[in-house]
C-alpha cells in the first residue's frame, strides 16, 4: 500500500511552482489521509544554529511542541542519534512527550541533507504497534526525495 504512494510523493515535490512548505504540508495531508493508521504527520526541523527542533508542516490536530529540544522526546532523541526510532508503545517509553492521549505508538525518521541531520518525519499513530519495516523503508524514501528540494 505504502508503496503506491511513491508517485504522489515524487509529482508533489516536483511541482516547482509551489513553495517547499506548501509541498511539505501537502506529503503530510497525503499521508494521514491514506495510510490508516498515520493520524498525525509532521516534519520537525533543526531550529538555525540552537540545540532545538521547529515544527515544520503538518496534517493532524494542533500541537503545543512546537519546539523541542534536542535530547527531549522521540524527536529529541533522534536529532541527536541520526538513527530511526520505532516506539510500539509510547506508554513504554519513559522520554516521551505526550502530544495527545489517543497516540499509542510512534515512529521518526531522520531527514539528512548532504550527511547533516536537519530535519525529521514524525508520525503518530493511535493504533499500538503499526509501523513495519515498510514503514521505516518509505520515510527514509520520502526523506531522500524532499532533501532534494530542500
Amino acid at each position: 500500500m505504502l508503496d503506491s504512494l511513491r508517485p504522489q510523493v515524487l509529482s508533489i515535490l516536483n511541482e516547482k511552482s509551489k513553495s517547499v512548505d506548501t509541498r511539505l504540508g501537502e506529503i503530510c495531508e497525503l499521508l494521514k489521509s491514506n495510510v490508516p493508521y498515520y493520524d498525525w504527520v509532521g516534519f520537525y526541523f533543526k531550529n538555525g544554529d540552537k540545540q532545538e527542533l521547529k515544527l515544520g508542516p503538518y496534517a493532524g490536530a494542533p500541537t503545543d511542541h512546537t519546539i523541542i529540544p534536542f535530547g527531549k522526546g522521540i524527536c529529541g532523541q533522534v536529532a541527536l542519534s541520526n538513527q530511526n526510532f520505532v516506539v510500539p508503545d509510547v506508554s513504554a517509553q519513559d522520554n516521551y512527550i505526550a502530544c495527545s492521549i489517543t497516540v499509542k505508538a510512534e515512529i521518526v525518521v531522520p531527514l539528512f541533507v548532504n550527511g547533516e541531520n536537519v530535519g525529521q518525519i514524525d508520525i503518530d499513530s493511535n493504533t499500538p504497534d503499526p509501523f513495519t519495516a515498510e514503514d521505516e523503508r518509505f520515510l527514509e524514501f520520502i526523506n531522500q526525495e524532499v532533501a532534494k528540494i530542500l
